[in-house]
């Protein structure tokens, strides 16, 4: 039986720290009122040209593949979790492929934001089983800090998020010890408004067609990105952040619960979780429900949240640390903007 199992892992941070306290001299907050709500107290920010979602996931590939002992001649596709990305179009994908000096080989592009490295690594597991492909780099970059709301209007979501970049090289086993054992993707749309960047976008700020034939197509055209949009901060992420904490308090415990039992595991029997980085609060509830106690990975406190990255970035740092070792039975699980979520359980 083929499984996929992660071959080599990397990860890159920016140099540049902004702790709570650099953040007070832009918005009124302070250092207590982050960490009391989010557990943070620094978190990274790419240079402001020097560096792109890109050019970190670049670098984080590198160190995946150096500890895969393979090159990006020997990768046959790439897969790239973004919510940043550097161009609204193309993909970072191909921009990996580039710049790596890879063969003409397939790159796919993955916009599920918070869960987008779990949906990437799954859809990469799929190819690996069917024998499709056999060394794929999945790849989870952002760069949020040139997107954010810097200012008191802006503060409950602008506090929380960093720059970062984590990717893997997953490669086919046969060892029965080894691998992905199985993934769990979910989704539901009916509160996608609650955790969204409307602007710019295609949907015309939600007017309905009756409202839209006011407007002759000139002014239709601005729509796009106005000074109004701006002005009411439509182009800067927005949260309902308690109705966000509430949903994924639920579906947390419950995908990583699904993917134990559809393999035949109990809770006791994980050795790491390593969930997304999303609030310190959310991880030590779901340390505290499930008896987790010493075995749930955070380090949101260092870096903030850093969605699509958070996972490989943390999974990196678990496995430098030791914390990760072979025949550990490992849970990624994540949840985010959709709402999207999911959990992958694999033994390392």
């Amino acid at each position: 039986m083929i499984r996929t199992k992660i071959a080599g892992i990397g990860k890159y941070l920016p140099q540049q720290v902004m702790t709570n306290d650099d953040l007070v001299k832009y918005m009124d907050t302070t250092d207590e009122w982050i960490r009391e709500r989010t557990g943070i107290r620094e978190r990274r920010f790419a240079q402001r040209t020097g560096e792109t979602t890109a050019t970190m996931g670049i670098e984080a590939s590198r160190m995946a593949m150096q500890n895969a002992n393979t090159n990006p001649k020997e990768i046959d596709f790439v897969i790239f979790a973004t919510l940043s990305p550097d161009y609204y179009f193309p993909g970072c994908g191909v921009l990996v492929q580039r710049e790596l000096g890879m063969k003409e080989i397939g790159a796919l592009d993955i916009r599920n934001q918070c869960s987008g490295f779990v949906y990437a690594l799954s859809v990469a597991d799929q190819f690996i089983k069917t024998g499709m492909y056999k060394n794929i780099l999945v790849i989870g970059s952002e760069k949020h800090s040139f997107g954010l709301d810097m200012s008191t209007r802006g503060r409950n979501i602008s506090v929380i998020f960093g720059d970062g970049a984590g990717a893997v090289v997953v490669q086919p086993t046969e060892l029965e010890d080894q691998g992905i054992l199985s993934t769990h993707l979910h989704s539901d749309g009916r509160s996608a408004e609650l955790l969204a960047m409307y602007n710019p976008g295609t949907h015309a700020n939600h007017w309905t067609r009756e409202k839209l034939a006011d407007f002759n197509e000139a002014e239709v055209a601005d729509m796009f990105m106005s000074k109004e949009m701006v002005e009411k901060s439509q182009n800067f992420p927005n949260m309902d952040g308690p109705a966000v904490f509430k949903m994924a308090a639920i579906k947390f415990p419950e995908v990583i619960r699904e993917a134990l039992d559809k393999n035949g595991f109990q809770v006791s029997d994980i050795d790491l979780l390593v969930p997304h980085q999303a609030n310190l609060r959310i991880s030590q509830f779901l340390e505290s429900q499930l008896g987790l106690k010493g075995r749930v990975y955070n380090n949101i406190q260092r870096y903030g949240n850093t969605t699509a990255a958070s996972i490989p970035i943390g999974l990196c740092e678990a496995w430098e640390e030791g914390r990760v070792k072979r025949g550990d039975l490992i849970c990624l699980a994540s949840f985010g903007s959709g709402f999207t979520w999911g959990s992958i359980l694999l033994k390392w």
